[in-house]
């Protein structure tokens, strides 16, 4: 009898989450989006405070431009700082991603204006844009691979949850400050000064974000792999040589998380409003709703995925959002009860592959390859697909057919279907 109670006790231990170090590890991922996100809420306010404010057009494609413009530096973040994760250490790319995050949020806070310096002024945005967008690319393949290696196996979907967890909650933190500032101030304080508290918040929280992993330990995995990355050479073409299965489905699903992301977290807004009619308030707390509830799911669908398996859920993710993203298309409506219900079943359908998607990533590629196959081969994918998002469903509904986005979105389900089919199944497996 003793002997079984020490034993149930020693499985306890085992089992029991190191909390502080799974949200020191995913603080960085919050950042960045936390970041992100209030550069697309507030872009309307401060346009015209880096660009001629004679001409707002241009004010407003200069300021979209350089967010668009920085998905396309997440590739080469990827690659570079993944390389260094991989050469360094996954503690080492951490810090430096969260760095670069929080310093370009701070440099923007306090970015002196077009009237002030003239054209300097977009030109560093745009610098500050480059090196938000690097960090974030740099960050996924960091964080995933930091959380996958210290995961046991048996729980590397628990651990993995984390990641979007913490995503989740920033998308929530940074809409609900947008609320806030908007209700508290005026038009004119917002352009004048209200934008930059969002992205002085947005530094701080790095900074405190920075203090927490300080305190992090480097993986096993790492140290005893770290040999073999540092006499690995051209790691990027052996990803493609020596993996090119693993690339092109890790290719094929994340054509389908990000268009899963954009659609649900950014598309549907201004469907909506736009082309539906919708009052944008009910779409904000439909969205708010939503997004509280991919928060809450994230974590039991990872512990979900440990104990049936990756593949049936990445089927039900893929095959829910091809049998649904149409028809709810169709439900987004000037009605708060429909648009709540659109804005859960995606969001809800999105959890069950985001709450995974680290932990399915990782185990894709070998320890001393990991980061870079994940940093180059994730963020070329995001940016060719997640970057032009905005842009197709806008070009789609000009031409009077805003509905062809979502059949779009359903071929991208196809697709991650058929790389879901051929991936092993990996629950409870050791990492490579």
């Amino acid at each position: 009898m003793a002997d079984t109670v020490q034993g149930a006790a020693r499985a306890s231990d085992r089992h029991r989450l190191p909390v502080r170090t799974l949200v020191s590890a995913s603080i960085g991922n919050a950042v960045e989006w936390f970041d992100w996100t209030v550069y697309a809420t507030f872009l309307v306010y401060f346009s015209t405070q880096f660009f001629p404010k004679g001409n707002e057009a241009l004010a407003l494609i200069g300021t979209t431009s350089a967010y668009a413009l920085a998905f396309f530096f997440r590739p080469l973040g990827g690659w570079l700082l993944g390389r260094f994760a991989d050469l360094r250490g996954r503690k080492a790319g951490m810090l430096l991603t969260i760095v670069l995050m929080a310093g370009g949020s701070l440099v923007i806070a306090v970015l002196p204006t077009y009237e002030q310096v003239g054209w300097l002024a977009p030109i560093l945005l745009l610098l500050a844009r480059i090196a938000q967008g690097m960090s974030l690319g740099g960050e996924v393949s960091s964080a995933s691979s930091y959380l996958a290696e210290i995961a046991p196996p048996e729980r590397r979907g628990r651990y993995s949850a984390f990641f979007y967890v913490s995503t989740g909650t920033a998308l929530l933190a940074a809409s609900l400050l947008g609320v806030l500032l908007t209700n508290v101030l005026d038009e004119g304080q917002l352009q004048s000064y209200g934008w930059r508290i969002a992205f002085a918040l947005g530094g701080l929280l790095g900074i405190v974000g920075l203090w927490l992993r300080r305190s992090l330990t480097e993986t096993e995995q790492f140290e005893e792999n770290s040999a073999k990355a540092r006499a690995t050479k051209n790691p990027l073409w052996l990803t493609i040589r020596d993996h090119p299965r693993a690339v092109l489905q890790l290719c094929g699903i994340t054509v389908l998380n990000t268009l899963s992301y954009y659609t649900f977290f950014s598309a549907l807004t201004p469907f909506a409003i736009n082309f539906r009619g919708a009052d944008d308030n009910d779409v904000f707390i439909a969205l708010s709703i939503g997004t509280a509830l991919f928060v809450v799911l994230c974590y039991p669908f990872g512990a979900l995925s440990d104990r049936f398996g990756r593949k049936p859920q990445m089927y039900v993710w893929a095959g829910g959002l091809a049998v649904l993203v149409v028809p709810l298309s169709f439900l987004v409506r000037d009605d708060l009860l429909s648009l709540i219900v659109v804005f859960c079943v995606g969001l809800g359908l999105y959890a069950l592959l985001a709450s995974i998607v680290p932990a399915v990533m990782s185990e894709l590629f070998p320890t001393e390859l990991r980061a870079t196959g994940i940093g180059a081969w994730y963020n070329v994918t995001v940016a060719v697909f997640g970057g032009t998002a905005p842009l197709v469903i806008t070009a789609l509904s000009d031409a009077g057919h805003p509905l062809w986005f979502f059949w779009y979105v359903t071929g991208g389900a196809v697709i991650a279907l058929i790389a879901t089919s051929t991936l092993r199944e990996t629950k409870g497996a050791e990492l490579r």
